[in-house]
Order: structure tokens, then C-alpha cells, then sequence
């Protein structure tokens, strides 16, 4: 099945994808938080398939530039949970595909970061995770 996404679809997707790799940078800010950003953003920029083109498309993102940790939580969580929504309306493999591919780009950022993650890091992968299976 071939994915049918407009521009607000698209942007939804790599809006959610690319927000929670910042989400999980922010959270990580006293240790190496540009660290898990390029390592989880070039997981994302790797991905194939459908929802591989769509997350390689070079366009602005909207809604990243939170000033807190909170605020950016307010509009990524849910357009994790709307991408997902989203993607298995149309291809629920997609919506695997998807799913799998943030949680790649999330491990890959903390893998880049030096010791075991903290309370904070731990705790938002789960909000992550949890977000993902609202749908």
C-alpha cells in the first residue's frame, strides 16, 4: 500500500520523529544533549521506505523551538500520537515502521551520550513511548 500524505501530513511526521529526539536531547541538558540531537537526527535522516522519504525531506519544522522542556513537550507528544494515528489509518506496517524508526533514532541518541541515562532521560522515553501507543 502506497502512503497518501499531504504537506500537513508529512510535516505531522517528521515534526514527531525529529520532536522526540529533541525532547530526549533536552531532557539529557547537563550531559551531552548535541550529542544524542546529530546522533538521533542522522538515525532519522537514515531511515527507508515511505516513511524514510518523508522524515529526508528538507523543509522547516515547526513548533521546535520551545523554550522549555515543557512547552516542547506540548506539541510533540501529540503529534506523536496524531502521526501514529495518522499512519495506521493508512498502512498500520507504516505505523510500525514509523514507530520502530523513532525508537532507532532515540536509542541511537543516547547511546551517544557517555554513561547510563538519568531519571529525567528515562522518564521521557517513556512519555515517548506512551505517546506512540495512544493511537
Amino acid at each position: 500500500m502506497t502512503l497518501s500524505l499531504t504537506a500537513q501530513d508529512k510535516n505531522t511526521l517528521r515534526t514527531a520523529a525529529y520532536g522526540a529526539v529533541s525532547l530526549i536531547a533536552a531532557a539529557d541538558a547537563t550531559g551531552s544533549p548535541h550529542k544524542i540531537a546529530t546522533h538521533g537526527s542522522i538515525a532519522l535522516a537514515s531511515a527507508t521506505g515511505p516513511v524514510g522519504h518523508v522524515l529526508a525531506e528538507k523543509s522547516k519544522i515547526a513548533g521546535l523551538d520551545g523554550k522549555t522542556v515543557a512547552e516542547l513537550a506540548d506539541h510533540v507528544l501529540p503529534a506523536l500520537t496524531a502521526a501514529m494515528n495518522l499512519l495506521r489509518e493508512q498502512d498500520p506496517a507504516q505505523a510500525e515502521t514509523f514507530r520502530s524508526t523513532v525508537g532507532i533514532a532515540l536509542d541511537a541518541g543516547v547511546g551517544a551520550r557517555k554513561g547510563e541515562p538519568g531519571p529525567a532521560l528515562t522518564e521521557m522515553r517513556r512519555k515517548i513511548s506512551t505517546a506512540l501507543d495512544a493511537a
